[in-house]
C-alpha cells in the first residue's frame, strides 16, 4: 500500500492541478456533429487500446448528444482476476467534478431569488465580513484590509481569494494544515491524519475559513481554491436544509441519479472502483475499493471534491444541462439559469489560463469560467465548441457539455496523477470522431 505524508502532498497536488481545462485541442476543423448518439467505434477502441496497453485497469466512457447515452467501456474496477468489470454502473471517485454539481445547486437557489452572485457572502457567514488579505502571501501572514467583500461569483469562480492545501505555499499553508482546512477524502490511513485537526461540521468548516486571510482581493484573481467548499454552507444557509440533503433532493433525485454517493453504502461496495498512484510506470493501490475511505461517512459533505459516482449518474447531470435543465421532461433548473450557469461569471478583467499539467487549458489561450467550472470563450479545431463548459477530477476523470455542437462526454478511471496518460485528449477526439457523421 502507498502511504503518503500528511502534508506533503505533492503527487496529490500535482493530480488536482491537472484537473483545469477538460477538452483537448486538436487538429482539423470544427466539424458538424449529431444530435442522436451514434455508434460507438473510435471510443470503444480507445478504452479498449488503455486496457490492452495496461495503462488503467478500466475505463468507461459516456456520451452522446441530445438523446440517450453510448457506453463504452473495457477492462474491470481494480487489478486481479476476481475484479468486476467496469460499466456504466461502476462507481469512481470523481473528485473535483463535484464541484459543477455543487455550482449547479447554488445556481437553483439563484434562480429561487435565495442568493444572488453579488451578494456578499457574509450575509449567510457572518465572519466574512472584514476579511484580511496578505501583503506577501509566500512568506509572511502581515495582512492588509480587504478591498471589497468576497461574493457568491467569487465562490463560485475561484476569485473569492482563497487557497487549497493542494496549492497553496508559505506561512497560509501552514495555518490551512493547523486549522484542517482539508476537505478532502484520499484513503482510510490519510484520513486518521486529516480528522485530527479537521473541523467536524460544514458550519465550522466555513468559520475556520473566514479567519484565514486572502491571497489577493475578492474578484481580482484566479485561483483554484475551496471556493466550492464554501458554497455548500451558503447553499445550507440559505436552502435551510443540509447540503447535502439539497442536492439530494433538488438534482439526484429528479434526475434519477440513483449511483451518486457522499458515502458509499456497504451493500454497493462491490461496484467501487480501485484507486491508483502512479509512480514512474508503477501503479499502486492508494484507496482499494473493497476498504475505501469513501465508504465510510465524511466529517461533512466535500462540495470541492467529495462525491463518488456512475457514469450513467454522471451523465445524466451533463444531459439535464445539455437539455438547458430539464431531463425525461422533469425540469430541475429553468433554461436561462443554465445558459447564466454556463457562461463566463469572471470578474471583469479576469480570466483563467490554465495550471500547470491541465489538459487543453494552459497553452490554448484565455478561458473564462463559469459555475464551478471552466467555459471556452472561443471554439477548438475539430473538437468542442465555443460555451463548452465542465471540469475534470484529481483520478482522471472528465466530464463536459458542448452546447454549440449539441455534445457531452464523461470519462470514468481511477489513477493519480491524472495527466500521467492523456486519456482526457484522447476521449475527446475518439468522442467527436464518433458524433461526426
Amino acid at each position: 500500500m502507498l502511504h503518503l505524508n500528511r502534508f506533503g502532498l505533492a503527487g496529490i497536488a500535482a493530480a488536482f492541478l491537472a484537473t483545469t481545462a477538460c477538452i483537448a485541442q486538436t487538429g482539423g476543423q470544427t466539424a458538424p456533429v449529431v444530435s442522436s448518439a451514434p455508434a460507438s467505434v473510435a471510443t470503444q477502441a480507445l478504452v479498449e487500446r488503455y486496457v490492452a496497453q495496461d495503462k488503467a485497469p478500466g475505463v468507461v466512457i459516456a456520451y452522446g448528444g441530445r438523446g440517450d447515452p453510448v457506453f463504452a467501456s473495457a477492462g474491470n474496477i481494480a487489478d486481479g482476476a476476481d475484479a468486476a468489470a467496469a460499466d456504466p454502473d461502476s462507481l469512481w471517485r470523481v473528485y473535483s467534478m463535484t464541484k459543477p454539481i455543487t455550482g449547479m445547486a447554488a445556481m437553483i437557489l439563484v434562480e429561487e431569488g435565495k442568493i444572488s452572485l453579488d451578494q456578499p457572502v457574509s450575509d449567510f457567514i457572518p465572519g466574512f465580513a472584514e476579511m484580511e488579505v496578505l501583503t506577501d502571501p509566500e512568506n509572511s501572514l502581515e495582512t492588509r484590509p480587504a478591498a471589497g467583500p468576497v461574493t457568491i461569483r467569487h465562490l463560485l469562480t475561484h476569485t473569492a481569494g482563497l487557497g487549497y492545501n493542494i496549492i497553496t505555499k508559505g506561512p497560509l499553508l501552514d495555518e490551512y494544515n493547523r486549522l484542517g482546512i482539508n476537505p478532502a477524502a484520499i484513503n482510510v490511513q490519510q484520513e486518521v491524519a486529516f480528522r485530527r485537526t479537521r473541523p467536524e461540521t460544514l458550519a465550522e468548516f466555513a468559520d475556520r475559513v473566514a479567519t484565514l486571510p486572502l491571497i489577493a482581493d475578492p474578484g481580482t484573481k484566479w485561483s483554484y481554491s475551496i471556493g466550492l467548499d464554501v458554497m455548500g454552507r451558503v447553499i445550507e444557509v440559505a436552502s435551510g436544509m443540509s447540503f447535502d440533503q439539497f442536492v439530494q433532493q433538488r438534482l439526484f433525485d429528479p434526475l434519477g441519479m440513483t449511483s451518486s454517493y457522499w458515502t458509499v453504502p456497504q451493500s454497493e461496495v462491490g461496484r467501487l472502483s480501485t484507486n491508483y498512484f502512479f509512480v514512474g510506470d508503477a501503479r499502486t493501490p492508494v484507496d482499494p475499493g473493497d476498504n475505501s475511505v469513501f465508504a465510510q461517512p465524511p466529517s461533512f459533505p466535500y462540495g470541492g471534491a467529495g462525491l463518488v459516482m456512475s457514469a450513467r449518474d454522471y451523465d445524466r447531470f451533463l444531459h439535464m444541462l445539455l437539455n438547458q435543465g430539464e431531463l425525461d421532461g422533469v425540469r430541475v433548473m429553468r433554461a436561462e439559469t443554465v445558459r447564466l450557469a454556463m457562461s463566463n461569471l469572471l470578474p471583469e478583467g479576469v480570466y483563467f489560463q490554465g495550471v500547470s499539467g491541465a489538459t487543453g487549458g494552459a497553452t490554448s489561450g484565455r478561458m473564462g469560467f463559469g459555475a464551478g467550472g471552466s467555459v471556452y470563450l472561443e471554439a477548438r479545431p475539430g473538437g468542442a465548441g465555443k460555451g463548452t463548459y465542465g471540469w475534470g477530477g484529481a483520478a482522471g476523470t472528465t466530464g463536459w457539455v458542448d452546447p454549440e455542437n449539441g455534445v457531452r462526454g464523461t470519462v470514468m478511471v481511477n489513477y493519480m496523477p491524472s495527466d500521467k496518460w492523456p486519456l482526457r485528449d484522447d476521449a475527446v477526439t475518439a468522442v467527436y470522431a464518433d458524433m461526426t457523421p
